[in-house]
C-alpha cells in the first residue's frame, strides 16, 4: 500500500500492532514463532516444549510450558513494523491478556482447529468488540489430521456472525494456502476460491454505497481498489476475517504476515480508544489523535518489576511522538521525567530506540512512580485525560498468606504490593476481623504461579492457608451475669464485683453500654475498667473465639472495698460476668452471607442453581444476558465458597465466572455451631 505522506506520518502508517489471544494450547506462541521467523526476526523457531520460545522467556513459564504473561515482540515485513503481542490462554490471567487489547488496533483470535471454538475464544472475542478492535480469526493447526476445517468455518460463521468470512482458504491437506481476497482462481479444501473472493467482495462494498454501485453494474471490483471500505468494514465489524495457518509446518505464516500488513488497519484507520477527560460524573469523552507532531498521549498498559532489572513500564503511543530525550509527565504529576532510553521489547531482550510514533508499543526503565493504567503526556490541558476503564474480572479466590521467618511482614507486604501492580486481577488486602493478609486472585493455578515468582524471583518463603472466615457470635435473649474478683498477695489485695445484663441488639447495631449503678455500689473512677473487661470479651469472643457483636451491656450493681478495689479488679469482674451473662443469653455464631452473581452459559443454568442450593444457598433469580449466556442471582455463606471457582469451571467448561459482595450475617446451623465451639475449646484447651 503507497504512504499517503511523508516523515513521521508516513512512519506511523508503516505500523500494525495485533493481539494473539485465545484459549491455551490454541497455538498462540508458536504461531509467534513462525510469524518472527518468516519476517526474519529470528534465525530459527523455537520450541514451546524445550523452552526456547522469544515469547515465553519466563523460567516458570518454560517448566509449565504454556504463557503466563503478555509478551512483546516486533518484526518487520514488506517495509511495515509488526509489534505483536503474545497472551496467556487461561481464565486465571486475564489480568495479562486484557490490557493488551488497549494497545493494538487488531485482536487476533487464535483457534486450534481440532479443538474448535473454546470459552476464552468467545470471551476475548467479545472484550475485542467491546473495545471497537478490528478483529481476526486465526485458524491455526490447519495439517491436525483430526480438524475438520470446513465444519469448523460454518462453526466460526454460526457463533461469531455471518460476517466472518476467509481471506485464504487451506489447500492440499492443509499444507498450503490460497488467497481468495486479491484472487480468485483456484480450489482449497473447503470449496472453490472464486465462491470466497465474492462473498468477500460483496461485504466489502456494502459500506459504500458508490462501490455498490459499480458492483451492480460490473459484477466485480478490483480488491486491489477496496482498502478505504475494507478498513471500514474491519472498524465497524462489519467484516471479521477469517485466515487459516499452521505455526507447526509454517504453512500460510507468510500469507498471515501480508494479510497484516496489507489488511489490517494502521493507527490512522482503527477506531480511537475510549480516552476521558475529567474525572468521575465530569469526565466526557475525548479521542487521542494519531498524529506524530502534536503533543503526546501514550498510555502504560503493563508494568513489570525485577529485583536484579528494577522496573519497566511499557507504554503504547496513542499521539505525537515520543524520543529517547522527552520530558514527560505521568497523570496530574507536577513533576516530569526524563526519557532516558527507550525500548522495544523482544521477548526478554531489550532493543533501543530512538523515538516513537502513534502505534508503537515501547519500553521505559527505572522510572518508579510509573504504575499500570497510567496516561503519560507533555502538555498541561492532558493532566486530567485516561482510558476508559476495563472490565476485569473480580478476584475473589483468597489465600492467606505470612512469612515463614517471623519480623518479614513489612517485607512481605512490599513484595506482594509489586506483584499486585503488576496484575490488576490480583489484589492484596489485610483483613482486620481476622488478622490476615489475604491474596486474591482469579483461580488457583493464578494464586500458584504467584506464589512460584515470589520464591523463584524474589526468593522470599511464605506459608499459605485458607483465609478465615469471619465468624461473629451475638446473644438472642437477655440474660444477667455476675463476678466476684478477690484476691489477696500478702500485701494490698485486689477486689471488685460485677453485677451486669445483656440484651441482644438489631443486625449492624454494634454494641452499647449503659452505667445504671446506684448509690455508689461501684465508684465512678471505675466504671471505665468495667466496660474495658467487657470490651476484651467483645474482641476475642465467649463461646467460638469470634468477635461479639449487636448487645447491649448494663452495668446496674456490684460492691468494692476502699483499700482493695482497683482498676484491673474490676476490668477483671467485668469481663467475667459479661462471659457467665454471654452464655446464659443464648448465643449463637453468625457467619457473613453474600450476595453472588454468576454468569454462565444458559444450559448450565440448572446445574449452577442445583449446586447453590446444596451450599445452603437461596437463589433471588435468573436472567438471560443474549448471545446464550444467562446470569444467576442468589445469596450463599460465605463459608461454602471454597474452591468454588474449580466448581464452576466443572460446570460450565470454564466459561462461568462470578462475583460477590458482603449481605449480611445470620446465624450458623447448630450443628456448625458445635463443630465451632468444640475447635475453641480444643484451642483454649492446648493453651
Amino acid at each position: 500500500m503507497p504512504s499517503r505522506s511523508n516523515g513521521l506520518a508516513a512512519e506511523m502508517e508503516a505500523v500494525r500492532t495485533l493481539a494473539l489471544v485465545g484459549a491455551s494450547a490454541s497455538g498462540k506462541t508458536s504461531l509467534a514463532e513462525a510469524l518472527l521467523h518468516e519476517a526474519g526476526a529470528i534465525g530459527a523457531r523455537g520450541s514451546v516444549e524445550r523452552g526456547t520460545t522469544v515469547s515465553d522467556h519466563d523460567p516458570i513459564e518454560k517448566r509449565m510450558q504454556h504463557s503466563l504473561n503478555a509478551t512483546l515482540m516486533h518484526m518487520a515485513h514488506g517495509g511495515t513494523r509488526i509489534h505483536l503481542i503474545d497472551t496467556p490462554g487461561g481464565a486465571d490471567f486475564l489480568g495479562q491478556s486484557l490490557p493488551a487489547l488497549e494497545a493494538v488496533e487488531t485482536a487476533a483470535i487464535v483457534i486450534n482447529a481440532a479443538a474448535g471454538i473454546e470459552p476464552m475464544a468467545l470471551r476475548m472475542m467479545d472484550y475485542a468488540a467491546s473495545r471497537h478492535l478490528a478483529r481476526l480469526v486465526v485458524v491455526n493447526r490447519i495439517d491436525d489430521p483430526a480438524a475438520d476445517l470446513a465444519g469448523l468455518l460454518a462453526q466460526i460463521q454460526d457463533t461469531f456472525g455471518r460476517e466472518c468470512l476467509p481471506l485464504n482458504l487451506p489447500a492440499s491437506g492443509g499444507t498450503r494456502v490460497i488467497d481468495c481476497f486479491f484472487n480468485r482462481e483456484g480450489e482449497s479444501d473447503i470449496g472453490a476460491v472464486d465462491a470466497a473472493h465474492r462473498a468477500l467482495v460483496e461485504q466489502v462494498v456494502e459500506v459504500d454505497a458508490a462501490f455498490v454501485e459499480r458492483y451492480l453494474n460490473d459484477g466485480d471490483v478490483d480488491a486491489a481498489e477496496l482498502h478505504a471500505p475494507l478498513e471500514q468494514a474491519l472498524r465497524e465489524g462489519h467484516l471479521i476475517p477469517v485466515c487459516f495457518v499452521s505455526a507447526r509446518s509454517g504453512a500460510g505464516a507468510a500469507e498471515m504476515l501480508d494479510i497484516i500488513v496489507k489488511l489490517l488497519p494502521d493507527p490512522s484507520e482503527a477506531n480511537p480508544p475510549d480516552f476521558l477527560l475529567g474525572e468521575g460524573e465530569d469526565a466526557r469523552p475525548m479521542h487521542a489523535t494519531p498524529d506524530p507532531s502534536m503533543h503526546v498521549l501514550a498510555h502504560v498498559f503493563k508494568v513489570t518489576s525485577d529485583p536484579y532489572v528494577g522496573k519497566l513500564g511499557i507504554m503504547r503511543v496513542h499521539q505525537g511522538t515520543v524520543a529517547s530525550d522527552s520530558q514527560l509527565y505521568i497523570g496530574d504529576g507536577r513533576k516530569p521525567f526524563k526519557v532516558g532510553h527507550l525500548f522495544m521489547l523482544q521477548g526478554k531482550d531489550h532493543v533501543e530506540v530512538p523515538r516513537a510514533v502513534p502505534g508503537d508499543i515501547v519500553a521505559v526503565a527505572k522510572v518508579e512512580e510509573l504504575q499500570f493504567d497510567d496516561v503519560l503526556h507533555d502538555a498541561a490541558e492532558d493532566s486530567h485525560v485516561h482510558l476508559a476503564p476495563l472490565a476485569f474480572p473480580v478476584p475473589v479466590h483468597g489465600l492467606a498468606v505470612e512469612p515463614k521467618r517471623h519480623g518479614d511482614e513489612q517485607r512481605a507486604w512490599e513484595i506482594l504490593g509489586k506483584l499486585a501492580a503488576e496484575d490488576p486481577c490480583l489484589r492484596i488486602e489485610h483483613v482486620a476481623a481476622t488478622n490476615e493478609t489475604v491474596l486474591y486472585g482469579l483461580g488457583e493455578l493464578h494464586l500458584r504461579t504467584v506464589l512460584e515468582r515470589l520464591r523463584e524471583v524474589y526468593r522470599f518463603e511464605v506459608q499459605t492457608r485458607p483465609p478465615r472466615i469471619a465468624y461473629r457470635e451475638t446473644v438472642t435473649a437477655p440474660a444477667e451475669g455476675h463476678h466476684r474478683h478477690k484476691k489477696q498477695t500478702g500485701g494490698a489485695g485486689q477486689f471488685g464485683e460485677v453485677f451486669l445484663r445483656v440484651e441482644p441488639l438489631s443486625r449492624g447495631d454494634g454494641f452499647q453500654f449503659a452505667d445504671e449503678v446506684r448509690g455508689g455500689a461501684i465508684p465512678g473512677q471505675f466504671i471505665p475498667a468495667v466496660e474495658k473487661g467487657v470490651r476484651e470479651v467483645l474482641s476475642c469472643g465467649a463461646i467460638a473465639g469470634y468477635p461479639v457483636v449487636d448487645v447491649r451491656v448494663v452495668v446496674y450493681d456490684g460492691k468494692h472495698h476502699s483499700v482493695d478495689s482497683k482498676d484491673i479488679a474490676f476490668a477483671t469482674a467485668g469481663r467475667k460476668a459479661f462471659m457467665a451473662a454471654i452464655r446464659e443469653a443464648r448465643p449463637v455464631v453468625l457467619e457473613p452471607i453474600v450476595q453472588i452473581e454468576i454468569v454462565a452459559p444458559e444450559h448450565a443454568v440448572g446445574d449452577l442453581t442445583s449446586d447453590l442450593s446444596s451450599r445452603r444457598g437461596l437463589v433471588t433469580g435468573t436472567s438471560a444476558l443474549g448471545a446464550g449466556a444467562a446470569a444467576v442471582r442468589g445469596q450463599v455463606p460465605m463459608a461454602e465458597l471454597a474452591s468454588y471457582q474449580s466448581r464452576l469451571n466443572a460446570m460450565t467448561s470454564g466459561q462461568g465466572r462470578y462475583t460477590i459482595a458482603l449481605s449480611h450475617y445470620e446465624a450458623v446451623p447448630p450443628n456448625v455451631q458445635q463443630v465451632l465451639m468444640g475447635q475453641y475449646r480444643g484451642r483454649e484447651d492446648d493453651q
